[in-house]
């Protein structure tokens, strides 16, 4: 299902990555978070592809739907 999201103990500290790339998912999302367009991330990382930004967006959704997340209540 994710064939681009790569878990490696030794690499990065076993987060979750981007195809064995130095690139966690955690990156690709915040990037996105603060707006970023896709054009100018793969501008920023030529060696990625749209598809690697897709399929990070999924996994992090995916991570999130398994976890409650403390939110404070208004």
């Amino acid at each position: 299902m994710y064939d681009r999201i790569t878990v490696d103990p030794a690499q990065m500290g076993g987060v979750p990555c981007i195809r064995h790339m130095r690139i966690p998912v955690a990156t690709i999302v915040g990037l996105m978070a603060e707006t970023k367009s896709e054009t100018k991330i793969l501008e920023d990382y030529p060696d990625l592809e749209a598809e690697d930004i897709r399929q990070a967006l999924s996994y992090a959704a995916e991570a999130v739907r398994e976890r409650q997340i403390p939110l404070r209540v208004a």
